[in-house]
């Protein structure tokens, strides 16, 4: 089979809910990345892509219609270019990346455009169709910004609990407190900061210029607080219990966030299209699913099945990106896999950078190759929770790394 590579990637900056970016169409941010990363390659044809593929979670609001073939058509590429788009929650532009790097292996695709949008700012408030014609009755509307809505009533109430919820029973199962989710949420926070500020992320992140003659253009991810501490998250409220059992937190839980990102994969013919070199060889990837309430587990057995196909442990691997959902799922994926925490997110993680949904995916894929990039590096790990029970990861080589 064929390598598959990972060329390039970028991503916007992350706005909070209801900030800078809200005022950005999902299809737009979508677009806006697609520009912008057939613009980083000069000698690229466009025609010469073969495919789209992008992730996006909910699909409910202005992103329907399938992202991916929109983003292609609004940044004014070939009406040749095919398009599709993926749903696997939390994780759908790194599924994207993975179905990218299949049709790569297969030789069905020499280069893939790949990406992810979420705008949580804008899902929509839906209203289900009711059983019978004209009900008397009041009808409710549902929020399709997060979590379980219009919930099929066979499922078990044990699996239905709010992510907020399942992250408190993970916590208890594997004994984190709630001291320890603040420093871990404090240290994404100062991470992020410091990365920003060395220039980490000046080859990673595209600004978004001004939606309207009253925005402004989005240069840095709006979620990041540098003087974030421990101390300081301590003195916030519990959100889904009562501060007698419960320790998550607005502080400890990832923010919910507007962005969008792109990545091209491809072949070795893929980047003589490119006119560059690849930053990183997708070695390997697998998925796993356990009970919808341990979502945030899954990323465990994900990860342990993904180096076990590419022939190494967690002895080899030098650089981890993990998507911090919670800090205490974080944490305890982190514990599980005995590794130490200052190689994971070393430039900031989804509690302080945002996590919207269908981009994150590809956030940290990204990263992780400009991290093993920089510090000369050869293996590393991506790896994301589902909702409702699963977990995705993906193992990176650098082929240009000297060990």
């Amino acid at each position: 089979m064929q390598q598959a590579y990972l060329y390039d990637a970028i991503r916007t900056p992350f706005g909070k809910i209801g900030g800078s970016l809200s005022a950005h169409r999902p299809d737009d941010l979508a677009a806006h990345v697609v520009r912008e990363l057939v613009a980083r390659a000069p000698e690229l044809d466009p025609a010469s892509i073969d495919e789209s593929i992008f992730g996006n979670a909910n699909g409910a609001g202005e992103e329907n219609r399938n992202v991916a073939r929109m983003a292609t058509l609004l940044a004014g590429l070939p009406t040749s270019l095919p398009g599709t788009t993926m749903n696997r929650l939390c994780c759908s532009s790194l599924d994207a990346a993975i179905a990218a790097s299949r049709q790569i292996n297969t030789a069905d695709a020499e280069l893939v455009l790949v990406g992810g949008v979420e705008s949580m700012s804008r899902a929509p408030w839906v209203l289900p169709k009711t059983d019978r014609a004209f009900p008397m009755a009041n009808l409710e509307l549902a929020n399709s910004t997060l979590g379980w809505r219009l919930v099929n009533p066979a499922m078990p109430n044990a699996w239905t609990v709010s992510l907020g919820e399942a992250t408190e029973q993970l916590r208890e199962k594997h004994g984190i407190s709630r001291e320890e989710q603040d420093e871990f949420s404090a240290l994404s926070h100062q991470r992020a900061a410091a990365a920003w500020e060395q220039g980490k992320y000046a080859n990673l992140v595209v600004p978004v210029p001004p939606a309207n003659k009253r925005g402004i253009e989005v240069t840095m991810d709006e979620t990041v607080r540098g003087d974030c501490t421990a101390q300081s998250l301590a003195g916030l409220r519990t959100v889904f219990r009562d501060g007698a059992t419960g320790t998550v937190t607005a502080g400890n839980a990832s923010p919910m966030s507007d962005g969008a990102s792109a990545a091209f994969i491809g072949s070795e013919r893929g980047g003589e299209l490119l006119g560059t070199p690849p930053l990183a060889r997708i070695a390997s990837r697998a998925s796993a699913a356990l009970d919808p309430q341990d979502f945030g587990f899954a990323p465990v057995h994900a990860a342990n099945q993904a180096l076990a196909k590419a022939g190494i442990g967690w002895s080899d691997v030098q650089v981890v990106e993990l998507n911090e959902a919670f800090a205490a799922q974080s944490l305890a994926c982190v514990h599980a896999w005995d590794i130490d925490e200052k190689i994971v997110n070393a430039w900031g993680g989804a509690l302080s950078i945002g996590h919207p949904l269908g981009a994150s995916g590809l956030r940290i894929l990204g990263t992780l190759a400009r991290r093993l990039q920089e510090n000369n590096q050869r293996w590393g790990v991506a790896a994301i929770c589902i909702g409702v029970g699963q977990g995705l990861a993906v193992v990176l080589e650098n082929p240009n790394a000297n060990s």
